[in-house]
């Protein structure tokens, strides 16, 4: 079984070397003694969330504190392909299961987009606590899943926004239930990043399709189904990740 995560600021990890102390307190030390009840020499695995992952043994459990002696650390680079996943926001917490299973696939950065059809809306200080949601959700995600390197959670896209970011990217796909081409044989970029449009409940418009297509974006297909919008981020990245030796 491996290792349990847990995650520490940068700082608290940059300059840590095997042999040194680790010492997890507050939210993070409280989780790893009552509620995964970690225990003296036991694994622990503690990361930054930007690479750095300190392989440690607990060597000392108290209440809401763990001492642990780091035996080796690692530097997991980022991939040359970072996968970007434009989710737009859905009613019913959809959106925020699929950042959730996009997180535990692979996905690298999480753009927040505004669809036409969208009918949760974020503006003002409710949408900085959505927004703060998202970032949480793909923390404990992240954590799950025992990755080094979280997600990015970006600012919310418009249309406007996302037809740039399209345009920059090294490849734009919008999945499209009537698209002729399939995923699973678009031509993949060696680098860059990789980005993945996905519409809410109802799909994107055409003219959203349009727009972005105009700007060099690829619509492409998954299969003969329709899947929900929870549903088809983390499966169109599941099919990417095998494609680009991640699986």
């Amino acid at each position: 079984m491996t290792a349990p995560l847990f995650l520490l600021g940068p700082p608290a990890l940059a300059a840590v070397r095997p042999g040194a102390r680790v010492v997890l307190d507050g939210p993070e030390g409280r989780h790893a003694a009552t509620v995964r009840r970690i225990v003296a020499g036991e694994r622990v695995d503690v990361g930054d969330g930007a690479g750095r992952v300190a392989r440690c043994t607990a060597v000392g459990v108290w209440r809401d504190v763990v001492e642990l002696a780091v035996d080796a650390v690692d530097d997991v680079p980022q991939p040359a392909v970072r996968l970007t996943l434009a989710q737009a926001l859905a009613k019913g917490g959809r959106d925020e299961l699929a950042i959730e299973a996009a997180t535990e696939v692979g996905v690298d950065v999480v753009v927040p987009y505004r669809a036409a059809r969208s009918v949760v809306v974020w503006t003002g200080e409710r949408g900085q606590r959505a927004r703060a949601k998202w970032v949480a959700t793909v923390r404990e995600a992240g954590k799950q899943a025992r990755r080094a390197w979280l997600p990015d959670v970006t600012a919310l896209h418009d249309r406007a926004t996302l037809a740039r970011r399209c345009s920059a990217a090294a490849l734009a796909l919008v999945l499209h239930e009537e698209a002729a081409e399939a995923l699973s044989a678009v031509p993949l970029p060696q680098a860059g990043e990789l980005l993945v449009v996905v519409g809410p409940e109802g799909g994107l418009e055409a003219a959203e399709v349009d727009e972005l297509v105009a700007v060099g974006a690829h619509a492409v297909r998954l299969g003969p189904t329709v899947l929900r919008s929870s549903t088809a981020g983390p499966a169109a990245l599941a099919v990417l990740s095998a494609r680009l030796g991640r699986w």
